[in-house]
This record gives structure tokens, C-alpha cells and sequence, in this order.
């Protein structure tokens, strides 16, 4: 078996699928909120279908977890991407009959889907050697980037067409949703091959250290890894921190009277910041090691949370949402790389899939604290309370690197 071009197929496979689903979602972001207020007819459920996505997505990850470790990367890849193809389903039904419950599940349907789908960092990580398993990682997460600007680009002009022909311009979006996810599912299903699992495992036993088969620890042993640790929360806090601000930025910027085109190219930023420099942040991580570049993106964290507190005005907002974009990338990718090393191929997919369990409710927390806090205390002061947030991982980080920098070199501390 050439296993480089093995691993080189499956991680273009991922980016594909990766670029799909995540145009598909990105299609159908900004229609959710008003949806949720025009089938429910309550303005205050507008956040209810994003929150019933975050739970879906959280309480969902353990069980991919598993389901990669019984059935196999690909199988498991080809049912998750199948359920978002389920997911746009539903959300045609839903929009053509006006049925609030209808959407609710298909928002929970999305929520499974997508979180099948982020574990294929991890897939694309355990297929390759230590020294370029970052790199593997940012690939991967680059394709949100493709998705960014594929999603708009396609539902607007389908939403118009459907409209034209007498139906809900709303229902075009989560057409265009159930065409790509099928895509993915079909480009998983010819192209993801041999099973990444076994693949990893093959590396692992060439490679020695804590990639090779041994005995397979609990979580509770797992989680008094020092490193997995710092791995882990590099994800949790930077996820946190970056959704708390960007979640109520909008509707701090329309209350300075922004436009909804000047509050669109904000976010828009944001979601640059996010993905177009995966690529970058996996050479550092491999080159200079994972915590470095987990105290780096803390550090980009805290510098994006002090500068949102400056001006309201468009541009320094832009500066403030895109550095909190490209931290969050720092943190993931090098947090997912750091725990990737510290894990044997029995070990990883279950892991994986409680490590972004605890991502998904943070995320769903964070979005929900983002609004009580900003009521309380005003964005200001909760742009603080992130930038003392991002503080943790970056104390972490820095500590197990210089803890690293005292023990005999080797990937599995060193990195």
C-alpha cells in the first residue's frame, strides 16, 4: 500500500466533503433566525432553531464517537452527510407547509450532520505522521472557506427561482442543502478509500510511541493527560470565547444603526478570519510545536475581545471579528492536532466525540450567555469577560510548553 497518497486521497476526500456540508449550512444561516419567528409567530423564538442546531450537534458528537470506532470512518461519514441530505428534506417540507415542529427536526437533523462531519479533522489527523498531521487538520478545516462562499453564492439565486415559480423563497435554500450533503455523501462513499481506520492503525504500528496499538484507557485515564488536557480546553475555551462575541456583535452593531449590508461584511470577516489561514496555522503547529501556537491564537483571542470594546464603527469591528476568527483557527487546529498525538487509534474516535461534545454545548451555552450577559453588563464588558476566558488556555498551553522544553525531545511531549 502507498500509504502517502493513500492518506493524500483521503484528506482531499475530507476538504470535499468538508466544503460541501459546509456550504450547505452556510446557505441556510441566515434565514434560520427569521423562520423561527415567522412559523412560530413569536419574534423571541427566533433563536429557538440555532438552539435546537447546537444541542442536535453536541449531544450527537459521543455517539459519531462511537459509531466511527464500531463501523468505520467512511460508514459512519457516508450516515452523517446522508442525515443532512435528510435535514434539507425537511426543511423544504417544513417551509412548504408552514410547520414549526417540521423545521425544529430538521434543525436537529443539521445539527447531527454537521457534527459527524467535524470529526473528519480527525480522520484526516490519524492518517498521517505526527510531523504533518496539523497540516492534515487545516486542510481539512480549509474547506469552510469553500463553503463560505459557495453557500450565498448558490442559495440566493436558487431562493429567486423557486420564488418565480410560485413557491416559499425560502424553501430554496434547504434545496440547495440536500444537494450538497447528497454530494458529500456520494464523494465519501467513492473516494474515501482504504478505511482511514485501518490505515491509521497501519501508521501507528510502523511509528511506534502513543500512535501504536496498546492497551486502550478509560476517558477518566484519558483525562488525567496532562496534554489532552491542555488540548481540550484550547478547543472549549476558544470556541467559547468566540462564540459569545460573535454571536451578539449583529445586534450591537444594529443598535449603533448599521446597516444589515454593513453588519453582513463584519461577520463576513469573521469567517475569513476563521478558515482562510488553516493552512498557515497547521505549518506552524508542525513546525513549531502545538502549544506555541495555542498560546499564540489565546493571545490573538484576547487582542480581538479588548479591540471590539474600542469602536462600533465598521472597520475597527471588522479588525476585532476577523482577529477573533483567526484565533478560534489557531486554537482548533493546533488544540485538535495536540490531542490527536496524545491518543492511540482505539482510543481516538470515542475521545474525539466527547471532546467535541463538550465543544457543542459550550457552543450552545455560549450562545445563550452571549445575550443574557450583553443585557446585564453591555458588550464592553463582556468582550472582557472573553478576553479573561481565552486567559485559561493560554496559561495551559504555556505551562505544558515549558514543561516540555524540560523532558528528553519527542513528538508526543514536544508537540
Amino acid at each position: 500500500m502507498d500509504h502517502p497518497q493513500a492518506a493524500r486521497r483521503i484528506t482531499r476526500t475530507l476538504f470535499l466533503a468538508q466544503s460541501l456540508g459546509s456550504a450547505a449550512t452556510v446557505a441556510i444561516f441566515p434565514i434560520i433566525a427569521i423562520l423561527g419567528a415567522q412559523l412560530s409567530g413569536r419574534p423571541s423564538w427566533a433563536g429557538v432553531p440555532s438552539m435546537v442546531y447546537l444541542l442536535g450537534s453536541a449531544f450527537s458528537a459521543l455517539g459519531w464517537g462511537y459509531a466511527m470506532e464500531r463501523f468505520g470512518r467512511r460508514l459512519t461519514l457516508i450516515l452523517g452527510l446522508s442525515l443532512g441530505g435528510v435535514a434539507g428534506s425537511l426543511g423544504v417540507i417544513a417551509v412548504l407547509n408552514q410547520s414549526l415542529l417540521i423545521f425544529l427536526l430538521g434543525a436537529a437533523f443539521t445539527g447531527f450532520a454537521v457534527s459527524c462531519l467535524q470529526l473528519a479533522r480527525f480522520v484526516s489527523a490519524e492518517v498521517h505522521p505526527p510531523d504533518q498531521r496539523a497540516r492534515a487538520i487545516s486542510n481539512v478545516v480549509l474547506g469552510g472557506t469553500v463553503g463560505a462562499v459557495v453557500g450565498p453564492l448558490m442559495a440566493g439565486p436558487v431562493a429567486r427561482l423557486v420564488k418565480q415559480a410560485g413557491y416559499d423563497e425560502f424553501a430554496g435554500p434547504f434545496g440547495v442543502m440536500l444537494v450538497l450533503f447528497a454530494l458529500g455523501a456520494l464523494a465519501v462513499f467513492a473516494w474515501l478509500r482504504p478505511e482511514p481506520k485501518e490505515l491509521a492503525r497501519a501508521l501507528g504500528n510502523e511509528s511506534g510511541g502513543p500512535q501504536a496499538d496498546g492497551p486502550t484507557r478509560s476517558l477518566g485515564e484519558i483525562a488525567h493527560d496532562r496534554a489532552a488536557v491542555v488540548a481540550t480546553a484550547a478547543m472549549v475555551f476558544g470556541q467559547l470565547v468566540m462564540v459569545m462575541l460573535m454571536t451578539i456583535t449583529p445586534l450591537h452593531m444594529r443598535g449603533h444603526d448599521h446597516a444589515l449590508s454593513s453588519i453582513s461584511f463584519v461577520i463576513s470577516t469573521h469567517v475569513v478570519g476563521m478558515y482562510a489561514f488553516s493552512v498557515i496555522s497547521g505549518r506552524l503547529a508542525d513546525r513549531f510545536g502545538r502549544a506555541p501556537v495555542i498560546v499564540a491564537g489565546a493571545s490573538v483571542l484576547i487582542l480581538a475581545c479588548l479591540s471590539a470594546t474600542l469602536s462600533p464603527q465598521v472597520l475597527p469591528m471588522s479588525v476585532a471579528l476577523f482577529l477573533l476568527g483567526l484565533g478560534w483557527n489557531f486554537c482548533y487546529v493546533a488544540g485538535s492536532t495536540l490531542l490527536s498525538d496524545r491518543l492511540t487509534p482505539a482510543e481516538r474516535a470515542r475521545t474525539q466525540g466527547v471532546n467535541d461534545l463538550l465543544i457543542g454545548l459550550v457552543s450552545a451555552a455560549g450562545g445563550l450567555s452571549s445575550g443574557i450577559v450583553f443585557a446585564a453588563i453591555g458588550y464592553g464588558a463582556m468582550a472582557l469577560v472573553g478576553a479573561a476566558a481565552a486567559l485559561i488556555p493560554l496559561a495551559l498551553a504555556a505551562w505544558w510548553s515549558a514543561r516540555s522544553r524540560a523532558v528528553p525531545a519527542g513528538v508526543s511531549l514536544a508537540k
